[in-house]
Parts: C-alpha cells; sequence; structure tokens
C-alpha cells in the first residue's frame, strides 16, 4: 500500500509517496508565490496551494499503481488565518505565520485581557503569529470580511476541506490558534468570546491520525484516485516533523536547525512553564508537547556565510575552526529579534568579545555556538519542569554540518541522533496516513517501526564542561543587553 503526505510550507508544497515499510518513493514539490502587500506583512492565496497541490498529487502518483494509494494526510504551516464565507469561499488571502501586523492586537491580549488568563484559557500567551491576534486585525480593520466568516481555518486544512469536503482541523494545529483549550483538547468559550467568534465558526478538531473523509468523487476522477483514499487530519508542521523523525513518547526531543530553529520535546501529561517561555500544545501523537522556537537559526550561519564572508564554501570556513569549548567570542543569535524564551522582537544579533587576535574563524564558531547556546536556553527551560532529556534528534539544513552536532551535542551534553530521512513533515503525514488507515496500531508504533538513525554525536566529557562554562558566561549577556535592545530605534 501507498501513503501520501502532504508538507504544505511557506514558499512550496511538498508531497511524498511512502510505502507500507517507510520507504520514501517519491518526492514532489510544487512552488507558489508569497505576498507582501505593506512592509511587515504577509500572505498567499489559498487557491494557490490547492491547484499547486493538486497538480503535484498528479505527478506524484503518474507512474505507481494508483488502486494501492489508501491516505493521505498533511504537515503545514501554523497560525495562518483562512477565512470563508457562507458559501465556503476565500473571503480574503491568508494571512501567514511570519506577519508582522498585529503588534496592537498581541499587546491587547497580553496586556488588557492578559497573559495569565491566556494562559489558563490555553496554555499558552498571545504571540504575533499566532491566528487570534489576526482575527481581531480582520475585526477592526475590514469589518465587512469579519461579518462574512462563516469558517475560520488554517492553512492544510484549508487543502482537507478541498479534498473531502469536512471543515476540520487536527489537535497539534489548533494548538497554536490562541482559540484552543490545549489542556483539554477542545476549543476555548472563553477565547472565542474574547474574539467575537462562535465555536461553529470553527472546525471539527481531530487527532492527528483521525481520518476526516474520504476524496470528493470529483476530486478522485481528477487524480485517478480510488473515492475510497482516506483523508487523514494531518498535524501542524512541526508536530509532524516530530512524528517524521520518531519524536513521539514520554520524554522524547528533536531539535530542527532549519531558517528558524526549534526544540521539540513530547510529554505524557500537560505542563507549562512559569512565564510561558515555551509554547504548550497537544502532539500528533495524542499526548502533548513543549516547543521553544528561535527565529534565526541556520539563517545566521546563512546571513554570516552569504552576506558577510560572501562565501559558499561553508565547509572550508568550518574546517578552520580550532579548539572547541575555548573560544572568547559569543554570537547572540537574535538577527529577527527572538521568540523563546525572551520573546522580543526587539532583540537583536550581538558579537561580544572581539579583541584583536580575534580570527575569522573564532566568529564563524560563534555563530554555531550562538544558536547552540540559545537552543539551549529553552531546554533549560523544559528541564525545570522535572523533564529528563536523555538524547536528542535532529534535522534541518544546519544537522548536515558534522560539527554543529559535535557543538549540539556537548553544549546540552546529550547524545545527538541523525535520522535516515530529511523529508520532515511530509513524512510524518505520510506515517499519520498509514496509522490513520490502520496500518499500525499508534502512532508510536508507526515511529518505532518506520523512522530509522543514521548516526549519533555524542558528547565528550571534557568538552561538555568546558561549554558549560561557556554558556553560563553566554546566558549573562541578553539580560545585560535587553534594556538597550528596547532604547535603542532599529
Amino acid at each position: 500500500m501507498f501513503y501520501i503526505g502532504v508538507d504544505l510550507g511557506t514558499s512550496a508544497v511538498k508531497l511524498l509517496l511512502m510505502d507500507e515499510k517507510g520507504c520514501v518513493r517519491k518526492v514532489v514539490s510544487k512552488e507558489y508565490p508569497l505576498y507582501f502587500p505593506r512592509p511587515g506583512w504577509s500572505e498567499q492565496r489559498p487557491e494557490d496551494w490547492f491547484l499547486q497541490t493538486m497538480e503535484g498529487l498528479k505527478e506524484l502518483v503518474a507512474d505507481c499503481d494508483r488502486s494501492q494509494v489508501e491516505g493521505i494526510s498533511f504537515g503545514g504551516q501554523m497560525h495562518g488565518l483562512v477565512i470563508l464565507d457562507e458559501k465556503d469561499e476565500v473571503i480574503r488571502p491568508a494571512i501567514l505565520w511570519n506577519d508582522g501586523r498585529t503588534g496592537e492586537e498581541t499587546d491587547y491580549l497580553n496586556q488588557v485581557i492578559g497573559k495569565e488568563r491566556l494562559s489558563e484559557y490555553t496554555g499558552n500567551i498571545a504571540f504575533a503569529g499566532f491566528t487570534a491576534p489576526k482575527l481581531l486585525w480582520v475585526k477592526k480593520h475590514e469589518p465587512e470580511h469579519f461579518a462574512a466568516i462563516r469558517k475560520i481555518m488554517l492553512p492544510k486544512d484549508y487543502l482537507a476541506y478541498r479534498l473531502s469536503g469536512v471543515h476540520c482541523t487536527d489537535v497539534s494545529d489548533a494548538s497554536g490558534m490562541l482559540l484552543f483549550d490545549v489542556k483539554n483538547r477542545r476549543w476555548s468559550q472563553e477565547m472565542c468570546e474574547i474574539c467575537g467568534v462562535r465555536t461553529e465558526q470553527l472546525a471539527k478538531v481531530y487527532e492527528s491520525w483521525e481520518p476526516v473523509g474520504t476524496l470528493l468523487p470529483e476530486i478522485a476522477r481528477s487524480l485517478d484516485l480510488p473515492e475510497s483514499v482516506r483523508v487523514i487530519a494531518g498535524a501542524g508542521d512541526n508536530a509532524a516533523a516530530a512524528v517524521g523523525t520518531g519524536t513521539v513518547g514520554d520524554g522524547k526531543c528533536n531539535i530542527s536547525l532549519g531558517t528558524s530553529g526549534t526544540i521539540f520535546i513530547s510529554c505524557g501529561h500537560f505542563c507549562v512553564d512559569a512565564h510561558n517561555a515555551l509554547h504548550a500544545f497537544a502532539h500528533a501523537d495524542g499526548s502533548w508537547h513543549l516547543m521553544g522556537c528561535m527565529l534565526s537559526a541556520a539563517s545566521c550561519n546563512k546571513w554570516w556565510m552569504d552576506d558577510i564572508l560572501k562565501t559558499s564554501d561553508y565547509a572550508k570556513e568550518q574546517a578552520d575552526i580550532g579548539a572547541l569549548g575555548e573560544n572568547r567570542v559569543f554570537f547572540l543569535p537574535y538577527l529577527m529579534g527572538e521568540r523563546s524564551p525572551h520573546n522580543n522582537p526587539n532583540a537583536r544579533g550581538t558579537f561580544i568579545g572581539m579583541t584583536m587576535d580575534t580570527a575569522r574563524a573564532d566568529m564563524t564558531q560563534a555563530v554555531l555556538e550562538g544558536v547552540a547556546f540559545a537552543l539551549r536556553d529553552s531546554f533549560e527551560v523544559a528541564k525545570s519542569l522535572g523533564l529528563k532529556i536523555e538524547k536528542t534528534r535532529i534535522c534541518g539544513g544546519g544537522a548536515k554540518s558534522p560539527l554543529w552536532r559535535t557543538i549540539m551535542a556537548n553544549v546540552l551534553g546529550i547524545p545527538v541522533e541523525r535520522i535516515e530521512s530529511e523529508e520532515g513533515p511530509g513524512l510524518g503525514g505520510a506515517i499519520l496516513a498509514a496509522v490513520g488507515c490502520g496500518a499500525f496500531e499508534s502512532v508510536e508504533d508507526a515511529a518505532e517501526k518506520l523512522v530509522r538513525t543514521a548516526g549519533c554525536e555524542e558528547p565528550d566529557a571534557a568538552l561538555t564542561a568546558k561549554y558549560e562554562a561557556r554558556y553560563q558566561q553566554f546566558r549573562q549577556i541578553y539580560p545585560t543587553c535587553r534594556e538597550l535592545f528596547d532604547r535603542l530605534v532599529f
């Protein structure tokens, strides 16, 4: 049998065909435009997502026995606002996760409604990228659009609706809306009242592996697939990627070194840290997870290499790095502000500690170490809740660097495992489809059987001790600079 995973990203949709043994048979990618109507705004047309997904699906299954395709599921960009009218037509372009227009609405939720109440209702506080502030923005600035809303959806769920005809979402993606009672896995009536929406305007919530329906007859005909193909709810991109890396079950951890960086920790019980420094979301395996998200991770290294050093030979630059754990230069990796754990859009990238003998390699090393130290900040918050994290898996473009993996293992003091597949949310979506079609008993069972590791970096006790001392110095820099960041005009 075959299972399809659809990874709806910000720049492209990536579609993956997996067999019942977990082997990836084919991957197809289709791009679509990103629109910036004003500085700081970010939008896309949901119709573009659908059209490119359909084209990608046709290409994906062109050479396989289409009668063997059993299910399709999703991983997708989170937090985006898609609103439909009474005819189920899109009212306005989708406002995306990286859109920055909701500063006033975010401040209103955090300061007037209050972080304590938000955390009580949802397990989280407001961030500019979340969906609830976007709704408040539409309510204030586009009241005619707000009045026309019949359904409020998330990006990947719009695709599921177009394929199945069902208005649906899943617990992991719904967790990032600030409209969802994460602890009890249901919509928050209190948050709906605050935002002026009714629960019937929200989609039905499913667990990530649950079928929501089957392909609509016209969709099945267009794709030359059986109408019996099940459409499975799927998950937000980070939860889907966690499934794709086997980060399911209590105390499992995954680090993603992509453009942004995340540390994702699965938990068998719901928990929230005192300052809401980490997101507390429902997980795709039926449990919960904590997630720290830093806005610039591998993008810091790309900026340093491409824009500053003007080189594309990343490996050569890293080859010149000498003794680890002894660098006197530090780098704060806040090139776009920071989310976890500081939640400060005014934070900025900063080098500190240079002297006349500082070399180019020292600066490069500081960038790699700065990202690792910043991820450890979120790691420490999770540990403060009593979570025991014995090892982590790692994925993303930055994870291809052996040096960066070594630094990460020794900064965190735990083994860092690589996985065979780098397909992340797409593979996670395909695994969820397999579970939803009954091929496996549970998400944890499927991940254990299908996800394979390709190697491991073990921490060295002496080097870990050196990095411990460096980290204790690093963690003093941001608090010292925080007031200065807030006073500077950028």
